[in-house]
């Protein structure tokens, strides 16, 4: 696995994450975004909630969006979902998705892992923050980098 951020998924395989997050989006008000990096340095959680701000992602209207982050050297990733989501959800909202997501990282599977958490993230949200047909993409689908 190459720790290059940028090489560590094709073109093709952004593309199809990111079609991923806008299916995701149709079902739900949330807004979902990955983020890649080569290094948390450090605490992920800490890293993922400053990014979240850096990225301006607490400024949805219903405090719903969720940021899926990957530390690519550090094999570790974070589902970090704002204060809508997590005053309403209960304490192991995120933990199924989580799994799905590591089973297919495991086998280096990373592009799939990827769109399933989006999926699963979108379809979950669905419960508490269901589409509306007056709801804007209040943030961009694309992948940002570290």
């Amino acid at each position: 696995m190459s720790n290059n951020v940028e090489d560590f998924l094709t073109l093709t395989e952004e593309q199809d994450i990111v079609e991923a997050i806008r299916v995701a989006e149709l079902n739900t008000s949330g807004e979902i975004r990955v983020h890649l990096e080569k290094t948390s340095n450090g605490d992920a959680t800490n890293r993922a909630l400053e990014l979240f701000h850096l990225l301006k992602m607490d400024n949805t209207k219903l405090q719903n969006a969720v940021l899926i982050y990957l530390a690519v050297e550090d094999k570790t990733f974070v589902i970090y979902g704002d204060k809508g989501i997590n005053d309403v959800v209960e304490k192991d909202f995120w933990d199924s998705t989580k799994d799905v997501m590591q089973s297919y990282f495991k086998n280096g599977d990373f592009k799939q892992g990827l769109i399933e958490g989006i999926l699963k993230s979108g379809e979950q949200l669905k419960t508490y923050f269901p589409y509306l047909d007056t709801d804007t993409n209040e943030l961009t689908n694309e992948i940002s980098k570290g």
